[in-house]
């Protein structure tokens, strides 16, 4: 089961542990869609919050209860509602060095305020996280370049609690049913929008989001559509 979504201060020691298991320094964080200073949003994800000032408490608490200095948190998109005016007012509450994969609601140009706050800013990333090849974009890419590749995982997000996700989820549903051959697309990819339960609105490694995202689907099996 996943855990209780309640998370104060005072728990940051057991919140590290709980999302951080096996974690060393200069680890990797992934989360996207947090749209801060958003309020529809907690309607349109059903957040688990009463309005914005409960969901930008909850929101950095978790982010800085599971990030260190050392860390590095990759963003996938659309970080901020606002207008580029509010977006160092969040990230100087936030923990950790920050690369922003910028998302559709994400300005196409930032000024020298809100740079200095990004160790990059990009459209689409590759990088190397625990032996394994992550594909980084704010949208999903089902058939990328290493898509037969086990050792690959691309992350995204932009899918929200939306019809959207219940065609990406079938369709990775088939790809796996139908993985038997080398050469075949395995279908590692995996949203990590701060909605999703794996997430939690709370940054996650690699290999706890694989094992998170892993637990759930177990728990909640989907049909793929596709007959015997």
């Amino acid at each position: 089961m996943l855990p209780d979504r309640s998370v104060t201060k005072s728990k940051t020691t057991e919140v590290r542990k709980l999302y951080c298991k096996g974690v060393t320094a200069l680890a990797n964080f992934y989360i996207s869609d947090l749209h801060l200073g958003h309020a529809n949003v907690i309607r349109f994800d059903n957040r688990p919050f009463a309005d914005l000032d409960e969901m930008h408490r909850e929101i950095i608490c978790r982010w800085n209860a599971a990030v260190t200095a050392e860390d590095t948190v990759y963003i996938l998109g659309d970080f901020c509602w606002g207008k580029e005016a509010d977006w160092p007012g969040y990230l100087a509450q936030l923990s950790g060095q920050k690369v922003l994969i910028r998302g559709n609601h994400d300005p196409k140009q930032f000024g020298s305020e809100v740079k200095k706050y990004f160790q990059d800013i990009k459209e689409y990333k590759e990088i190397t996280d625990s032996q394994k090849h992550v594909i980084l974009c704010h949208y999903p890419i089902p058939f990328h370049r290493a898509d037969y590749n086990a050792g690959c995982w691309m992350l995204y997000g932009h899918v929200h609690i939306t019809s959207e996700r219940q065609y990406m989820d079938r369709l990775r549903s088939q790809i796996k049913a139908n993985c038997k051959e080398r050469g075949d697309c395995v279908g590692n990819w995996i949203n990590v929008g701060c909605m999703m339960p794996w997430m939690d609105y709370t940054p996650q490694t690699l290999d706890r989001i694989i094992e998170r995202e892993k637990a759930w689907r177990e728990e909640n099996p989907v049909d793929s559509g596709m007959e015997e």
